[in-house]
């Protein structure tokens, strides 16, 4: 049987551990069954990310042109310098449009909901981005993974984890998922409890953080004026 080959997305200053986290749930996919879980990229050759280190692709967008599934991965400027690229968006929109399952971690929604394959869908975000994410058409929705359709998105950064096992459960059912739970030891407990989003609310993080990178990450998108209104008005 030919393998249901899953490609995550690989471009610049993206975070990395929205790649790394459900990649390194799904690879594992690989010892269950038929799968082929590969990143892809506009060339082979290494990317920054948001940390400094550098991210290479095994696959080019034309060695990979229609995947079973598509995962695309977010950060901050990464995200709207992508979607500001027409190659990279054109794969994206043509393999997004054909693949079976199609998902995202953090702001790689709006990558998808740029594209145009989030329209009318139910989808998440990380928490600051909420908004922009309805801008493009989508319909919000602050849970930790949403799934709807084909579709399974993912909240901010780690919540990645979630909605890969999640989708792993889909593909090859529960025992396989919680198998793969037990081998990366997920299973957290942070030190300082769950995330208190009253405090977070109260503290105004999320506007003080998108007034101060607002400016620049609209100057990413110059070249596309009308992008650029929708998303920062």
């Amino acid at each position: 049987m030919q393998p249901r080959q899953i490609a995550f997305l690989v471009y610049p200053d993206m975070t990395l551990l929205d790649l790394v986290g459900p990649l390194q749930v799904i690879k594992n996919l690989e010892r269950f069954g038929a799968f082929d879980v590969v990143t892809v990229g506009e060339r082979l050759e290494p990317v920054p990310t948001d940390v400094g280190l550098g991210a290479q692709p095994e696959r080019t967008f034309d060695q990979v042109p229609a995947p079973f599934g598509l995962v695309v991965p977010g950060g901050l400027a990464g995200p709207i310098k992508a979607i500001a690229n027409d190659r990279l968006m054109a794969y994206v929109r043509a393999a997004g449009r054909s693949a079976e399952v199609l998902g995202s971690v953090c702001t790689g929604s709006i990558i998808l909901a740029a594209a145009g394959l989030l329209e009318g869908r139910s989808a998440t975000t990380h928490w600051t981005f909420l908004e922009h994410l309805g801008r493009l058409g989508a319909v919000p929705v602050r849970k930790r993974w949403v799934e709807d359709g084909n579709v399974i998105t993912a909240a901010g950064v780690s919540a990645g984890i979630d909605m890969a096992l999640a989708l792993v459960a889909r593909l090859a059912g529960n025992e396989v998922a919680r198998t793969i739970q037990s081998l990366i030891e997920y299973d957290p407990e942070p030190p300082l409890g769950p995330i208190d989003w009253r405090w977070v609310e109260e503290s105004k993080l999320g506007p003080a953080l998108l007034e101060s990178v607002t400016p620049s990450l609209r100057e990413l998108l110059a070249g596309k004026p009308e992008l650029a209104a929708k998303l920062f008005p």
